[in-house]
């Protein structure tokens, strides 16, 4: 495993992100702590979870497997580097409360403390706000912050689905604040097949010094070889690839894809990964294994190279937006 360290903070991440979602929904609780047992032997020390994962009546209970899984021992926690999330309603499906959901500094503390709890530990390395709350001033959130971070509870704070501009408010309402060191990373939808992150979010975690930690990195299945699979009579496509399959002109792109990769021998889906890897900024992609064989596949893409003919090749398919400002402004 390769590490590097997160945005401008001393702390050491692999450059995978084990991501937990599966955990539960998709992957009993057995299954679940054999990945993360395989993760963690691989080196992956950066396990990323979140309090509303488990979904509907079930939220909660993907921190509940990794705390289950922690409580074995084994120095598990001690190598792991946390991150979880906050911001969803957590009361069950059509039962919500004022005030039990989104960042004021009164949810912050109740959903912290319920983290904390479910996943059996006394501290969480990175505590990310899932998305903007656009009714709380970040002079209250900082506050919040503030208070758990010296309470020990917490250690840094990220963000996860915020635009450039959200990023230098928090940044900047942090600094005026003094003593607080702000964001360190942000969580962003980004992968081959949607790179507007480019535009304006990474320009902005680079300027303050977030590391970027890519979300859906196959981008729903679609750049894992869906077409080679539904051709060779495996699992077809769903959710989000198969929307996008069935419009012609992605397909075709798709297409495209599969084939330059099959030309270059590499599998799609660690291709993807490797992609990623080489772009600026980014700290490494979240995989969300539902089993050892994809964690397997995901871990082979941080060993592999890819050429500039390929990267060219990539580029040509999946043009991004191009540099920011002179992309929209020029």
């Amino acid at each position: 495993m390769k590490y590097t360290q997160l945005g401008r903070t001393g702390l050491k991440v692999s450059r995978l992100v084990l991501g937990t979602m599966n955990f539960g929904p998709q992957t009993d609780e057995a299954d679940s702590h054999a990945i993360m047992d395989a993760a963690l032997a691989s080196g992956i020390n950066y396990f990323d979870t979140a309090n509303v994962y488990g979904w509907g009546e079930n939220k909660g209970r993907t921190e509940e497997i990794i705390g289950n899984w922690f409580a074995r021992g084994g120095d598990r926690r001690d190598k792991v580097v946390l991150a979880t999330k906050v911001y969803g309603n957590m009361a069950a499906d059509g039962d919500a409360w004022p005030n039990h959901d989104k960042l004021s500094a009164v949810n912050i503390r109740r959903a912290v403390e319920a983290s904390l709890k479910r996943l059996r530990t006394d501290y969480i390395d990175v505590y990310q706000f899932h998305h903007v709350d656009r009714s709380t001033p970040f002079e209250e959130i900082w506050q919040a912050i503030d208070v758990l971070v010296q309470q020990g509870k917490i250690l840094y704070a990220g963000s996860s689905n915020f635009p450039g501009y959200k990023i230098a408010q928090a940044n900047e309402a942090a600094a005026r604040r003094g003593g607080t060191i702000g964001l360190v990373s942000e969580q962003c939808l980004y992968n081959l097949a949607e790179r507007r992150a480019e535009m304006e979010v990474i320009p902005a975690a680079q300027e303050y010094g977030l590391g970027v930690i890519p979300w859906s990195p196959l981008h729903g299945g679609l750049l894992g070889g869906v077409i080679k699979k539904e051709a060779q009579g495996g699992r077809r496509a769903g959710g989000r690839a198969a929307d996008s399959l069935a419009d012609t002109a992605i397909r075709a792109q798709i297409q495209a894809y599969e084939d330059l990769l099959d030309k270059h021998g590499t599998e799609p889906g660690e291709a993807a990964l490797a992609w990623l890897l080489t772009r600026p900024g980014v700290t490494g992609p979240i995989v969300g294994p539902r089993t050892a064989e994809q964690l397997d596949s995901a871990l082979r893409a941080v060993e592999l190279e890819l050429s500039q003919e390929l990267l060219s090749g990539l580029d040509e398919i999946f043009p991004g937006p191009g540099p920011s400002p002179e992309a929209f402004a020029w």
